[in-house]
């Protein structure tokens, strides 16, 4: 996917993520690359002391400087890279979880969300998160998506269904479900649930990523799209009525569709994006074809919100074989998106 960059106003605000993981490393590597691609300008919500140990283990030598606040990364990102240090400290400890970096970790994703919010930041872009550190420490939430969606409720005061994006030059995808066991799923799955979210992926499709008619393949739950109900029912009692009711409100919907056979190359022509029902129905297929390309967005929300598709990694941080392709999408994804939200980023240094 695609959308044309504007004029200059705003930096960008990175997470860490989880410490131990690469995070720090696609984000140092894409910061250090940022004139050759034409990044536009970003600051990270970080510990400036982690990334200089960071940057040093990856024989990095990069100029990393604190500011006070967002407004002076605009100046300073050409020549070094704006760093809003975090209240709680991180241990810079690649490979090897540490607990206590949790609350940096969260705190860093919540004070880029209130940034964005007032207005200071264009956009997010989050670095992968280690859920079992989080919960290790008392958070709560499924995942990054749904904490997200969580914070600008308690914010703004009123409720928001966030949607998982994973959008690629090959394939585009969104799960209707989650982060649910796969043994939930089918208790889960619902035509309202089914509606709500094709919905906000058709606004925001057209409003933030410009598809002026976007077009949904809805996937089926069971082998073959269930065979007119002879290999599970879901297919034909939630899924169709579901496909019915988004094409009677206008928006070019079909399906279900065997979940075997709309990924082939010859099929994605006919679709800007797939709407599966289950996690690994979408993100497989989408990181198959373009791992190191493909974006995690999160529609629904009241800010830009991207990230890499993929996770911590924790076994290749510090070593400098972690790849920032996709880090660098989502960077480029999020200042393009922005623009079209009326909250443009700054143009590259």
């Amino acid at each position: 996917m695609s959308v044309a960059a504007g004029p200059s106003l705003l930096p960008l605000a990175l997470t860490v993520g989880e410490p131990s993981g690469i995070g720090p490393d696609v984000a140092l590597a894409a910061f250090e690359a940022r004139a050759a691609l034409g990044l536009p300008p970003f600051l990270m919500l970080a510990d400036p002391a982690m990334l200089h140990r960071r940057a040093a283990r990856l024989g990095l030598s990069l100029a990393i400087e604190a500011i006070e606040a967002p407004e002076a990364a605009i100046d300073l990102f050409p020549r070094a890279l704006p760093v809003l240090p975090l209240a709680n400290r991180h241990e810079e400890t690649p490979g090897r979880l540490d607990t206590a970096n949790a609350l940096g970790t969260i705190e860093a994703i919540d004070r880029a969300v209130r940034l964005v919010l007032e207005g200071r930041c264009c956009g997010i872009v989050t670095a992968p998160i280690d859920k079992k550190a989080l919960y290790d420490a008392g958070f709560r939430h499924p995942g990054h998506t749904e904490y997200l969606a969580d914070l600008c409720a308690a914010i703004l005061g009123r409720p928001f269904m966030p949607v998982m994006l994973l959008a690629g030059p090959e394939l585009s995808c969104v799960p209707v479900t989650i982060h649910i066991p796969l043994s939930e799923v089918p208790k889960q799955l619902t035509t309202e649930l089914i509606v709500a979210t094709a919905r906000i992926t058709a606004r925001d499709l057209r409003e933030r990523l410009g598809f002026p008619e976007p077009r949904l393949a809805v996937s089926g739950l069971n082998p073959h799209a269930g065979e007119r109900g002879a290999i599970g029912e879901e297919d034909e009692r939630v899924i169709r009525p579901a496909v019915e009711a988004l094409r009677a409100e206008g928006i070019d919907a079909f399906g279900p569709l065997p979940g075997d056979t709309m990924f082939h190359p010859e099929a994605r022509h006919g679709y800007d994006v797939a709407l599966c029902m289950y996690h690994d129905q979408a993100l497989i297929p989408a990181k198959t074809l373009a791992f190191d390309e493909t974006v995690n967005v999160t529609l629904g929300l009241p800010l830009v919100r991207t990230s890499p598709d993929h996770g911590t990694a924790s076994n290749l941080a510090g070593t400098g074989a972690a790849r920032p392709a996709s880090m660098i999408a989502a960077i480029r994804l999020a200042a393009r998106m922005a623009e079209r939200a009326g909250r443009p980023a700054s143009t590259a240094a």
